[in-house]
């Protein structure tokens, strides 16, 4: 009877959950200042995005409305594949409204550049970007970040929404992941 190994990636601290409260609270508030008295959407990218918005959301003091999309370019690497595909569109109409699109993190920029050209075809009054991870290693387009909780240069990261293979998005701590 053969037994098989499994692979276990090492977990390195990276950001603890006091640390990402304190971000997110920051951020929040910013968001809140510049948007008041302005019809605000903020659109969570699925899946990564929804424990970072779930937090942002609770921590603004201005209405908003919530919507999602889906896109997929990962799959199961630690790399884009450079391919995006829409996996769950947007319901709610987007026309003259101010669009935050939100994000997990934003890697080679080229999905998140995706998303904004598509939301800029619905004709909202504004597109800007909040990301929890503004990471720049392999930064591919010129994206422009409004928002971002963390600036990081490099590393592979998992926790608070961030996954490698969908694992690890229940951490309520960010980890480097050492493959």
């Amino acid at each position: 009877m053969s037994e098989s190994i499994q692979f276990m990636p090492e977990l390195f601290p990276a950001f603890k959950k006091d640390d990402i409260c304190k971000m997110v609270s920051a951020t929040s508030q910013r968001i809140s200042s510049d948007y008041q008295n302005r019809q605000l959407i903020l659109i969570g990218v699925l899946n990564g995005a929804f424990v970072f918005l779930s937090d942002l959301v609770r921590n603004l003091k201005i209405p908003v409305q919530i919507d999602f999309i889906g896109v997929s370019s990962y799959g199961d690497g630690t790399s884009s594949s450079g391919a995006i595909h829409l996996t769950k569109e947007i319901g709610l109409d987007l026309q003259g409204k101010d669009v935050l699109v939100v994000e997990d993190i934003v890697d080679t920029g080229l999905t998140i550049s995706y998303i904004a050209n598509y939301i800029k075809k619905s004709d909202p009054e504004s597109v800007k970007i909040c990301t929890f991870l503004d990471k720049n290693e392999r930064r591919e387009t010129e994206i422009e970040i409004d928002y971002a909780c963390f600036v990081v240069d490099k590393g592979f990261f998992v926790g608070y929404g961030l996954d490698y293979a969908n694992d690890y998005r229940n951490l309520p701590d960010v980890y480097y992941l050492k493959l």
